[in-house]
């Protein structure tokens, strides 16, 4: 099991410091990849409700705090050397195509191949609206990038026509340190985004908290790797070539705590052995990435649990 460390760029993650030296401590306790959220701009009312809280409450809605996602994560590609750099996720239609695909190109070869392309479609209509982003045509939109992000990075002449990206015989370069360009991992746990992963994507990366598809407990989760494993051979695709993650957004503590509707203890908290045991459960069901969310009010604080969670659950990995 590969272990990240998922970070909200607001509250602790506001300064140069933090990042380097939550970077820095993740690398030396053995965790596999950190992870940068995005969003760009936040209206001042925002009505659109977010599908991983109860009650649709997005937490950041008061004070917008957000780097830019890639900017952010060259930053740190710039002061680690093996972390794996994740998008958790990009909103793909939030920024203009060909743009997007050289700024991930230029973070791929600098970090000398370590990004991975989380994708997702978004929430958020406001932002949409206030980006010029087409938040009705959100899904179509975000296959037609992801199509054209790969033409872009491995065609001599690069071609494309859809209805929201169309260009034709362009030079682009540097391709990709990575052949093919960076994995990418398809965010959501709805159909759509199922049906994207099998078409479009190296890996699914759910969420364990939607409100409306739950995968947080190992069998909840084991269900929906089923239903996209079955999704996958009436597509014609070996369900064995798609790579499997999961995003745990809430941190991990040594405090048990339970799943929102109280029928269990909530994945990687409770005792070290309990979270090497979610460990083993995830991993059985097919699991081989894993983000969490850090917890800490300082960032010493923050480094103590990184060094705790390395010593005694990644190493303790049978």
């Amino acid at each position: 099991m590969q272990f990240g460390i998922s970070t909200l760029s607001r509250g602790l993650y506001t300064s140069r410091g933090t990042y380097m030296a939550v970077a820095q401590a993740a690398e030396r306790a053995a965790f596999s990849f950190l992870s940068v959220n995005d969003h760009i701009i936040v209206p001042g009312t925002l009505g659109s409700a977010y599908p991983y809280t109860q009650g649709g409450v997005w937490s950041a809605s008061e004070h917008g705090h957000c780097f830019d996602q890639l900017a952010a994560l060259a930053f740190i590609a710039g002061c680690t050397t093996r972390l794996k750099l994740l998008t958790s996720v990009m909103v793909v239609p939030h920024r203009p195509v060909i743009q997007t695909a050289k700024t991930l190109s230029t973070i791929d070869v600098l970090s000398n191949g370590r990004l991975v392309l989380g994708v997702g479609a978004g929430w958020m209509e406001e932002e949409f609206k206030l980006l010029g982003a087409p938040f009705k045509e959100r899904g179509a939109a975000t296959d037609e990038y992801i199509e054209a992000f790969k033409q872009l990075w491995t065609a001599e002449r690069p071609t494309y026509k859809g209805r929201h990206v169309d260009f034709e015989n362009v030079i682009f370069a540097p391709k990709p340190m990575q052949p093919g360009g960076p994995p990418i991992w398809v965010g959501g746990e709805s159909p759509a985004a199922m049906r994207r992963t099998i078409k479009l994507g190296d890996g699914w990366y759910p969420g364990n908290n939607n409100q409306q598809m739950p995968m947080d407990t190992p069998e909840r989760l084991k269900s929906g790797i089923a239903k996209l494993h079955r999704m996958a051979e009436a597509a014609k695709r070996d369900p064995a070539s798609i790579d499997i993650g999961l995003i745990v957004q809430g941190p991990f503590d040594w405090a048990r705590q339970e799943t929102q509707d109280k029928s269990a203890r909530r994945m990687f908290t409770g005792t070290s052995a309990e979270m090497r045991a979610d460990c083993a459960a995830l991993a059985e069901a097919g699991v081989r990435h894993v983000a969490l969310r850090l917890g800490g009010e300082t960032a010493t604080e923050s480094i103590d649990r990184i060094e705790r969670f390395g010593a005694e659950v990644i190493a303790g990995q049978h």
